[in-house]
């Protein structure tokens, strides 16, 4: 299991009603289903993604967040509303996060971090953008459109009035978790926001 989607796990409410975008095949939704009696939708564009969120019997939506604005969802209409490895993704992130928060009583997203020390000297030492596990793209055919680390992030939060409720820093790397404790920014891979 994704290790963003277990702290998501761990944060999530027993028997809260939960919105998530992006939400690829369903997994997260499906887990949360299983484990914390949740109830609520997914929203994704990818049409495969969308029939593995059918076949799992997760309640899926075709949406395509960069298109539609979330106005047709009512204010503070879910407990939760979630977005997982997308964030970065979007046209406009700033508006979507403050969409999130009128929708949902709570949000929580995670985003990679584009100044981990891999990422950071990979590009200084190659002088061309990093590819990894991680992002496995390059530059010109990357779905990321958005590059920022936890810092931008939070610089973001402070500039909106936005309350991060909690914040975890995680790596799947072994080398880099005692790092990240102390040094989130160089390196944590991976981010996990809980907003208010």
């Amino acid at each position: 299991m994704r290790i963003d989607f277990q702290v998501i796990q761990q944060w999530i409410k027993p028997g809260s009603h939960v919105l998530d975008l992006g939400c690829g095949d369903g997994t997260l939704l499906k887990l949360l289903s299983d484990t914390k009696q949740v109830s609520g939708y997914g929203l994704e564009i990818d049409a495969k993604e969308i029939a593995s969120c059918v076949e799992k019997g997760v309640n899926v939506i075709d949406y395509n967040l960069d298109q539609r604005h979330l106005d047709e969802f009512n204010d503070q209409s879910f407990d939760t509303v979630i977005m997982t490895q997308a964030l970065q993704t979007m046209r406009y992130p700033d508006k979507l996060v403050e969409e999130m928060l009128r929708i949902g009583k709570e949000c929580i997203v995670t985003f990679p971090n584009f100044g981990h020390w891999k990422a950071r000297l990979h590009l200084g030492l190659s002088g061309v953008m990093p590819v990894s596990d991680l992002l496995p793209y390059e530059w010109y055919n990357t779905p990321n459109i958005h590059f920022c680390t936890f810092k931008d992030f939070e610089v973001l939060c402070k500039e909106r009035n936005i309350t991060i409720k909690q914040r975890l820093v995680v790596t799947q790397n072994p080398l880099d978790k005692a790092g990240a404790t102390f040094l989130p920014n160089l390196f944590g891979d991976t981010a996990i926001y809980h907003l208010g």
